[in-house]
């Protein structure tokens, strides 16, 4: 009879088990994705009867699901109206000309981004400004790009929602009974770790490598020189207002070249000067300001202005790229001589030009083979120009127009979803898809950018391993890991023990997703506070911690991989700058876990 009754017991166990194996091997393997990994996962665990299927889908209604798809979205909101990246620019004039300042400066900016954006963004956006400043000012690129990323992934410890591990623990406390993490309830260890990430980086500078990176000749992959003309609206926002005014609004992207006033150039005219109705100026910018300018309402491309309404053929008129062939019949000719506008009714509204210098006024320019034309139509005649043997290929534009006039919106948008969280006053997942919704509600982000937005891997990985920790809690199997750890670590100070948690988390997450590491672990470590009869926050917090900022190889972080190339790293150097980081990291996360929540003490003099 005992028998007959543990025999399920143990088939689940066992299933569970084989189910896990697989699972791990497939993540370590990375032949599949790991959200399909996940998937599998999920499916496997029902299908042998360890979770039924409401257990097996409840990760995709869970509170760390939705925060994270939430995040993704106010993170392209701020992306979306510029604010992301006027952060950067003004990181970068801070950092100044030396290496050391760059370090001081850079790694707290990028972390306090990092505390309410995804650290990959971030990682992603300063990764071309460093190389420019690492360009410009004769530095390695290697010495900055490492701490650059490192402080991305510290970042992440500053607030709850800005990495996965940490919602999924704060849902594995709630179901063990224990009270549930607050939105800054991590923020002290997340502010000692990167006072000590960054101090450490700042005196053992010697062990970065030097290396230039791979940006020294990279302008011909930055299609951010696009020569326009812009045309100040009559009766627009910038008619009589300065140039200075404009160009703090629109920022430094656009690089203003000449100004016409009655059809002359005015060199005259200053950045203090008022702009009037109808004035032109000639300008470079980058692909996304591009749609911007022509989507301000004091300001329109001057191409599109004068001849968009002869433009003829059927749909909603729009940017597309084409490249001028070799052996083109336009070659050598001038955008006015070719009168597009008559012939393939469609504008070129932009030139783009690898070398050699462009003329003044847009339509004195004579083409080359390679030159690079941003045309403005309407669909139905599109079909003409990719098939005229005078273009090599035709492709749509690159560019998103940048909601500049809404930052300050978005702005107050993430500090309510911030302060409603924090304050308890609404539920964190209603919180923040508030503020997701108030982004796209109020323009500041569209809804196709929106969902593009939002890193359905990652949803879909959390919505699929967190099945997996019910999964380890309901079998048993957390609490058979727990009594055989406890039996090993029974007389060890509480401290050794914090750090062995954290310490399995991060090697385990070197092979495996942050995420995937604490729903492993997480129910391993309440079981083993359970065990032991203390609070089970600080355990499943260190393992969380292990899982997150573990900086020991370049495969551990997404962030990390972002720079691989860039810096010319080599497996090695992420070893020798992050093996001592990581056990510095381990021991402050460790000290500040037990002071915060087993009552230990703060500095070692007062009785260690």
């Amino acid at each position: 009879m005992i028998a007959m009754a543990l025999s399920p017991h143990l088939f689940h166990q066992l299933a569970f088990g084989l189910v896990l194996a697989g699972g791990l091997y497939l993540f370590i393997s990375e032949k599949l994705r790991v959200d399909v990994t996940a998937m599998l996962i999920l499916l496997a665990l029902v299908l042998t009867g360890v979770l039924d299927s409401k257990q097996a889908l409840s990760g995709f209604s869970s509170e760390p699901a939705i925060i994270v798809a939430a995040v993704f979205v106010i993170s392209g909101g701020l992306a979306a109206t510029g604010i992301s990246e006027q952060l950067g620019l003004w990181i970068g004039r801070a950092a100044g000309r030396r290496e050391w300042r760059t370090i001081a400066v850079v790694m707290p900016a990028v972390a306090l981004l990092a505390a309410f954006t995804h650290h990959v963004m971030v990682t992603a956006m300063m990764l071309p400004l460093l190389l420019r400043h690492a360009r410009d000012r004769q530095m390695p690129a290697s010495r900055l790009l490492m701490p650059m990323s490192l402080a991305a992934s510290l970042g992440t410890t500053l607030t709850l929602v800005s990495a996965p591990a940490f919602l999924l623990a704060s849902d594995m406390l709630d179901r063990a009974g224990a009270e549930r993490l607050g939105i800054f309830s991590i923020t002290p260890i997340g502010i000692a770790l990167v006072i000590v990430g960054t101090i450490y980086m700042l005196l053992t500078r010697w062990l970065l490598p030097k290396h230039s990176g791979e940006s020294g000749d990279d302008d011909y992959l930055r299609l951010d020189r696009y020569r326009t003309e812009l045309l100040v609206v009559p009766g627009g926002q910038w008619a009589t207002r300065s140039l200075a005014d404009m160009q703090k609004a629109i920022g430094k992207s656009v690089r203003v070249l000449g100004w016409l006033r009655d059809g002359k150039r005015r060199d005259d005219l200053t950045a203090s000067s008022p702009l009037l109705a109808g004035d032109i100026l000639l300008v470079e910018a980058a692909a996304d300001e591009l749609l911007s300018l022509h989507d301000d309402p004091g300001l329109d491309l001057n191409a599109i202005a004068r001849f968009s309404d002869t433009l003829s053929g059927e749909g909603e008129p729009q940017l597309v790229q084409a490249v001028v062939a070799p052996a083109s019949e336009f070659i050598g000719r001038s955008i006015r001589e070719l009168d597009f506008s008559r012939q393939f009714h469609a504008v070129i509204a932009g030139l783009w030009r690898r070398d050699g210098e462009v003329a003044d006024r847009l339509s004195d320019a004579r083409l080359r083979e390679g030159d690079l034309l941003v045309l403005y139509g309407r669909p139905s005649r599109f079909s003409e120009l990719a098939a005229h043997h005078g273009f090599l290929m035709l492709v749509p534009f690159a560019g998103e127009a940048k909601r500049r006039l809404r930052a300050p919106l978005a702005l107050m948008i993430l500090g309510v979803s911030i302060l409603a969280a924090a304050t308890e006053w609404l539920a964190a997942p209603v919180a923040f898809l508030f503020g997701a919704v108030a982004m796209v509600a109020t323009g500041c982000i569209d809804i196709k950018q929106a969902y593009r937005g939002i890193d359905v891997r990652i949803f879909v990985m959390i919505a699929g391993v967190i099945p997996l920790g019910i999964a380890m809690e309901q079998t048993g199997t957390a609490d058979l890991l727990a009594h055989g750890l406890a039996v090993l670590v029974a007389h060890w100070p509480v401290l050794a023990i914090l750090l062995v948690m954290f310490c399995v988390a991060a090697l385990l997450t070197q092979v495996m997703s942050d995420a995937a590491t604490t729903a492993l672990l997480g129910p391993v470590a309440i079981s083993l506070a359970q065990v032991l009869d203390l609070p089970p926050t600080p355990f499943v917090v260190c393992t969380a911690l292990g899982a997150v900022v573990a900086f020991l190889t370049p495969i551990g972080h997404h962030g990390n991989m972002l720079i691989l190339g860039p810096g010319r790293y080599r497996f090695s150097d992420f070893l020798r700058v992050g093996l001592p980081l990581t056990i510095l990291i381990a021991l402050v996360s460790a000290w500040m876990a037990r002071w915060l929540w087993l009552g230990g003490p703060l500095w070692p003099a007062l009785g260690g």
